[in-house]
């Protein structure tokens, strides 16, 4: 778990989910946490520990996704010398390891129905039975699972046993998308940012640019706060003058006009993607809506001082550079940054 990190939000849908862990974690009973990937099931998990009564005996965590499915229940409930090959010696499992404890299980849904079977026993009667052994050893552990499916139909669908689920779910807690916390992006982006500029030794906090906040302010963000995290970071780690603020930030690290082409053995329908496709992918997300659009020559003007200002940010202000990349003259650009008065918003 990524335990530097800390729960940093002010809006209600995330404070509600926060208040909804605190009230849960003395209690021992099982809690599932459903989420999309990057909101922060983990935290909650530490979170659920911390302020339990268990918070000074171990947080166990398994990954149910990471490992084969012949190997999960080993992983889970232990096994004896010689119980399957590669076995040369006697192993306590997971449950075991967490004993008085906590037992964090991530990914949930990708657990076979074999494990399923063998967890739903070890809920209910606290009991687990290492592979190879005819005794079950008894164990005192309040689990705490994550995923990211619907598991109320994986559960219908026959997927996912009705039953275990109906055991793990005494508590749900889901997460909310940074896209619907309001004002959060901010707070988040300004927390993450001044991390690394420390990280970095520079001598202040410059800020971010207008226009930079606006982008990140818009963009929906689908893989939620570890994605923010790491576009804030790479913009700060990227930026060369510590003086001024950031004016260029970088959403897909992948896009480059001399990235790979698909493989000529990988058939698509779809058509391949203009040469300057990754630049309009930058700002994109500042796009306005078209069904919002009330006056078409402001939403243009908008939107080409957006293009205009994205651009210089990338290219350091240096207007040459800037025209080249626009496909415009240097007295074109000229004419766009006096048309939305760029030069002077930057001198103020």
């Amino acid at each position: 778990m990524e335990r530097e990190n800390q729960f940093i939000g002010q809006s209600g849908a995330f404070l509600d989910a926060v208040e909804r862990t605190s009230k849960a974690a003395p209690l021992s009973r099982p809690v599932l946490v459903i989420g999309e990937r990057g909101t922060g099931k983990e935290l909650i998990a530490e979170r659920l520990h911390r302020l339990s009564t268990r918070w000074d005996e171990p947080l166990v965590t398994m990954n149910c996704a990471a490992l084969p499915e012949t190997l999960i229940e080993a992983e889970l409930f232990g096994h004896e010398a010689g119980a399957f090959t590669g076995a040369t010696k006697s192993r306590a499992g997971r449950f075991e390891e967490a004993d008085k404890g906590t037992l964090f299980l991530d990914e949930l849904g990708t657990l076979s129905m074999g494990a399923q079977e063998r967890l739903l026993r070890a809920v209910e009667y606290g009991e687990v039975t290492r592979i190879g052994a005819s005794r079950p050893i008894r164990v005192d552990v309040r689990i705490v699972a994550a995923t990211n499916d619907d598991l109320p139909a994986l559960a219908k669908s026959g997927e996912f046993r009705a039953d275990l689920l109906d055991r793990l779910s005494f508590e749900v807690i889901t997460l909310p998308p940074l896209r619907v916390r309001e004002g959060d992006v901010g707070v988040l982006a300004e927390h993450f940012a001044r991390r690394m500029a420390a990280e970095l030794d520079w001598p202040a906090w410059p800020g971010f640019a207008s226009h930079v906040m606006d982008s990140l302010e818009n963009h929906p963000w689908p893989g939620n706060v570890r994605e923010l995290r790491n576009v804030v970071e790479r913009a700060v780690y990227r930026w060369d003058d510590p003086e001024t603020p950031i004016a260029h930030v970088q959403f897909d690290p992948f896009d480059s006009p001399w990235k790979p082409s698909k493989p000529s053995h990988r058939r698509s329908d779809s058509p391949a993607p203009a040469a300057n496709a990754p630049e309009a992918a930058d700002f994109a997300s500042t796009a306005p809506c078209f069904d919002e659009i009330e006056d078409l020559r402001a939403a243009v003007d908008a939107h080409e001082r957006a293009i205009v200002e994205h651009a210089l940010g990338k290219h350091r202000w240096n207007q040459r550079q800037t025209a080249k990349a626009l496909g415009l003259s240097y007295d074109q650009l000229r004419h766009c940054i006096k048309k939305h008065a760029l030069m002077e918003e930057t001198a103020d």
